[in-house]
């Protein structure tokens, strides 16, 4: 597989519906379509089990059911797309501070949850697989860090961690064997955290292909570091080196008027001086140009290297498109509104306009 030049699309259907539009010098297209034209190559979904509280509401941020991820790999594969599957056995957000079970395996014990795994990854394979979108990546769990299916899963209980990613990369090769799996992990400067995990899972757990690192620099680190790690990883495990998300912000301007967030609703927002003055590039457009050139410049001189997904570069700031509506506010217990606080990160400027980064995406060359 050539180097990757991949997309986290997974808000695309919904940013449509509530009406984002997107330009490439000033002609109105497609967002795929203009990705396409710039180079990219790859599109990575994440599957979310049941994103529906019990009256069938959806939770927003893309609501990434099944069917959704069926339609969203029939565009891109037209398109001559990859697919980087990215199941979060959750029925919405799994990161490191959160992992929640299933609302359909609420109670399973650890034997349980090893089958539901299985199963479940199994039986939306063979979904894709009929209808003749199967992915070419597939990610066993979304940011596992600190572990997945809490609390049976939750780090340092690696030999249930194990059991469960063991068993969503038995049932991906059973349908596709030449699918590559990943495992993922964020703060992909942290080198020590990474050393204990995949030492203690390659002591328990099924064969992979990939290890993936998220990589966001006002959270996780030099680059330096990140550069260091992803060499150490590639040497020590064998494995291919993916940053499966990263991201860079074009704007230090306040964009809260599209959604009225008050101040404390800041969560995830890169413009905090904190965050954003330890930077290696301003947040301008030139400043998100120049730290892709040098993070795909560092990820191509990695051996076994084989690049990047942008996460949600089309996420725009547009009414009714946020990362939790009421029904995923009231199942995750956060404090509303849940509006778009990534804006400032996406590759479209927030009238959906093409960003001077994905003409660098474009004309980069291993």
């Amino acid at each position: 597989m050539d180097y990757i030049k991949g997309m986290d699309v997974s808000t695309l259907i919904e940013e449509e519906a509530c009406g984002a539009r997107y330009f490439d010098h000033g002609k109105q297209g497609d967002m795929l379509e203009i990705l396409k034209d710039y180079g990219c190559d790859s599109v990575r979904l994440r599957l979310w089990n049941d994103p529906y509280d019990e009256n069938g509401n959806p939770y927003g941020a893309g609501t990434n059911d099944l069917a959704k991820t069926i339609e969203l790999s029939k565009r891109a594969k037209a398109l001559g797309m990859s697919v980087l599957l990215d199941y979060h056995y959750s029925d919405f957000w799994a990161d490191p501070g959160k992992q929640v079970v299933p609302k359909a395996w609420k109670g399973y014990n650890i034997d349980e949850l090893e089958k539901a795994v299985y199963e479940y990854t199994k039986e939306t394979m063979e979904r894709l697989k009929a209808e003749g979108v199967l992915p070419e990546l597939v990610q066993v769990g979304n940011e596992i860090t600190n572990g997945l299916l809490w609390p049976t899963g939750l780090k340092p209980e690696f030999d249930n961690i194990a059991r469960y990613v063991s068993a969503g990369i038995r049932a991906v090769k059973e349908v596709n064997d030449k699918a590559l799996t990943m495992i993922h992990l964020d703060n992909g400067g942290l080198n020590e955290m990474y050393v204990e995990w995949f030492d203690n899972y390659v002591k328990r757990g099924e064969d992979f292909d990939i290890i993936g690192l998220s990589y966001y620099p006002f959270w996780h680190g030099t680059m330096d570091e990140l550069e260091f790690n992803m060499n150490d990883m590639a040497r020590r495990y064998g494995k291919k080196i993916c940053v499966a998300e990263v991201s860079m912000g074009f704007s230090m301007e306040d964009y809260r008027s599209y959604e009225k967030l008050p101040e404390d609703q800041l969560k995830g927002m890169a413009t905090k001086p904190e965050l954003t003055e330890k930077l290696p590039y301003p947040m301008t457009k030139q400043g998100q140009s120049d730290f892709m050139q040098d993070i795909m410049t560092r990820i191509a001189k990695v051996n076994g290297g084989m690049g990047f997904y942008y996460w949600e570069p089309g996420w725009i700031p547009v009414p009714g498109c946020g990362w939790a509506n009421e029904a995923g506010l009231a199942f995750t217990g956060e404090k509303g509104p849940g509006g778009n606080e990534w804006a400032n990160q996406a590759l479209f400027d927030y009238d959906g306009n093409v960003l001077p980064a994905l003409e660098t995406i474009r004309d980069f060359n291993t």
